[in-house]
């Protein structure tokens, strides 16, 4: 994972602060990628990358059950190995579960080989706990023709994201909160993390949230279920 940490870092570095917390993504239906729902109520989805994490996914799916709320995890191959029990958890308690590779590397540009192989190593350990959700999410959103052929291969749906409070760059749960309720609209995707390198506010964070959307009519969906897949 060192990688994944020291690119996390520069990402940090370069951009917290600089953008808005809404992220230029949309849907594009004929290729299966998706950033937004459809929805004609005020629903939007909770989504958490690059866990499980002993500490951070077992608080976050401790307040999404306090509070009734439905989620999707897109995980990490080689995290899912360390904490089976939180995978086997989230499917328990009624949350989606995606596929986001094995070691969180940068898929595009890469061999058809090495695409499929961390596709495939995270499906099959997935399979082994019980998740069949057909979601992908590629590392730092970044996709291409060649990547979305390979997640079409496995009929993965690509999922991205609209509202991006920036999490990742460890900002205290204020700004974290802040960055979700002033982009959020109906059908949205927000991206959050249950698996930071160094210290997390986002459980706090997501105490704060969840309330205020629930005051202002906001139900919570699954991807799935907000983009409306079938089965």
């Amino acid at each position: 994972m060192k990688s994944f940490f020291a690119l996390s870092l520069a990402f940090c570095t370069l951009f917290c602060g600089k953008t808005s917390a809404r992220t230029v993504f949309s849907n594009d239906e004929s290729k299966r990628v998706y950033a937004c729902g459809r929805t004609d109520g005020q629903s939007i989805a909770l989504t958490f990358d690059d866990g499980p994490h002993s500490e951070y996914t077992a608080q976050i799916l401790d307040i999404l059950a306090e509070y009734g709320v439905k989620a999707t995890f897109f995980v990490i191959g080689e995290n899912a190995e360390r904490h089976p029990e939180l995978i086997r958890r989230m499917k328990e308690e009624g949350h989606a579960v995606g596929n986001h590779t094995y070691r969180h590397q940068i898929s595009c540009n890469k061999s058809e080989q090495d695409v499929l192989s961390e596709l495939e190593r995270t499906r099959d350990l997935l399979r082994e706990l019980g998740v069949e959700d057909p979601l992908f999410r590629p590392p730092g959103g970044a996709y291409d023709d060649h990547l979305l052929s390979c997640a079409r291969a496995l009929d993965y749906n690509v999922i991205l994201w609209t509202v991006d409070p920036r999490d990742w760059c460890h900002p205290p749960a204020e700004q974290i909160t802040k960055g979700v309720l002033d982009a959020v609209k109906s059908g949205d995707i927000v991206l959050m993390h249950d698996y930071v390198w160094g210290e997390s506010h986002t459980p706090e964070a997501l105490r704060q949230i969840i309330p205020a959307l629930l005051k202002e009519g906001y139900s919570f969906k699954r991807v799935d279920e907000l983009i409306r897949l079938e089965g």
